[in-house]
């Protein structure tokens, strides 16, 4: 379902949810919902993939700074193996939402499914490049992860984890290879199965 809105006039109150970390290997997956401020625009929002690192990092204080409200939230490496990714998503969403100070009076969700929520939501696809409270959340949701993998870097090391940020990328797959699956792995997904499998 697509809405039919000018997101540039959404009413107030609404929160903007999005999700980083659905594809790594190994990781949370991170969510942020974000309800922002009119009385304080911030300028420059827009997908977090389409920006500069620096830029990011700078909007990333700035949205914490001005906007009405503001949450981070995950699902751990454990729930993603239980779970499935798509669901432990919607139950880090989920946790973005009523983590939030101020409740929403409408969620909009990036994708094209929206988790079970206490409040309306509806999903926008595309919407971190439509939806300016998408666009922060995202922003919020990929700083928050991209810092914690590098910090993981340092307690993983050989795996590159603060350059592919946990994606299975030919760097990642050689070390893993090499060096086998860390806790931080998911099991549950196939190249670290695969080796946990062929190991047995």
């Amino acid at each position: 379902m697509q809405l039919g809105l000018d997101f540039s006039l959404v009413e107030e109150c609404v929160a903007g949810v999005d999700e980083v970390g659905r594809g790594p290997l190994c990781g949370p997956v991170v969510t942020a919902a974000v309800i922002l401020d009119p009385a304080r625009p911030i300028l420059g929002l827009n997908d977090s993939k389409k920006l500069s690192e620096a830029r990011r990092d700078a909007l990333f204080d700035e949205i914490r700074e001005k906007a009405l409200a503001w949450c981070i939230a995950r699902a751990e490496v454990e729930e993603i193996d239980q779970l499935n990714i798509l669901h432990a998503t919607m139950l880090a969403m989920q946790r973005a939402v009523e983590g939030l100070s101020v409740t929403p009076k409408l969620a909009l969700i990036d994708g094209n499914r929206c988790p079970k929520l206490k409040v309306p939501a509806a999903p926008v696809v595309k919407g971190d490049s439509q939806v300016p409270a998408i666009a922060a959340a995202s922003i919020l949701a990929k700083v928050s992860r991209d810092r914690e993998m590098v910090e993981l870097d340092a307690r993983y090391p050989g795996y590159g984890i603060a350059g592919h940020k946990g994606y299975p990328t030919a760097v990642h797959l050689e070390a893993l290879r090499r060096l086998g699956p860390t806790p931080i792995h998911r099991r549950s997904f196939g190249p670290v199965r695969e080796l946990i499998e062929g190991v047995r």
